[in-house]
């Protein structure tokens, strides 16, 4: 069963202009919902917007002529740092987040792996290029959900008629254990 890639298209609404692009960095998290907009990967997981990156969809330093892309704003992604290293200046066969429903490219299995769409020959290279496949993006897709259901059943849990979801949150909790686990030996380089 497939599942959506992401839940909120990013904007980049900030009319703002800078003489460098790294002021930009609260209005970038802010358009784009503090996640990656490769990966959808919350910032919170990579220690929060000091550790996040700043693309850019044209790499301006392939652009000399044209500088401006060093600082326009419709140039710019929000994303993690794995990605944006891996993406550097290459601009071979990318989706612009913000201009494409990245739901129509890719999609997420029952566990959360990020797998492209076959027809879409740029979210082929994408996954690729950038390893979308890489676990980590699958465990933080994890992690996110099981949050999600914690909220959701700690604020059912407080109405006196739903005694027996106290149950559903202990198995909670237990899946949460185990994917912390899994995600901590993961990033101890012990899988």
């Amino acid at each position: 069963m497939a599942n959506k890639f992401r839940e909120n298209q990013p904007k980049r609404t900030c009319a703002k202009t800078y003489t460098t692009y790294g002021p930009f960095k609260p209005h970038l998290a802010k358009d784009f919902v503090n996640r990656c907009g490769y990966t959808d990967c919350s910032d919170f997981w990579f220690g929060g917007p000091n550790n996040f990156h700043i693309d850019h969809f044209v790499p301006w330093k392939n652009y000399p002529a044209k500088p401006h892309l060093k600082t326009d704003y419709q140039n710019l992604v929000y994303c993690c740092s794995y990605v944006n290293i891996l993406k550097s200046n290459d601009e071979t066969d990318y989706i612009d987040p913000c201009n494409v429903d990245f739901n129509d490219h890719f999609t997420r299995d029952n566990v959360g792996n990020i797998l492209p769409v076959a027809k879409s020959s740029s979210a082929v290279y994408m996954h690729k290029r950038l390893k979308l496949y890489l676990r980590r993006y699958q465990i933080i897709w994890m992690l996110d959900n099981i949050v999600a259901r914690m909220k959701q059943l700690s604020d059912a849990i407080k109405n006196p008629k739903n005694q027996n979801i106290k149950t559903n949150l202990q198995v909670l909790h237990s899946d949460l254990s185990t994917e912390l686990t899994t995600y901590l030996d993961y990033l101890r380089g012990n899988q």
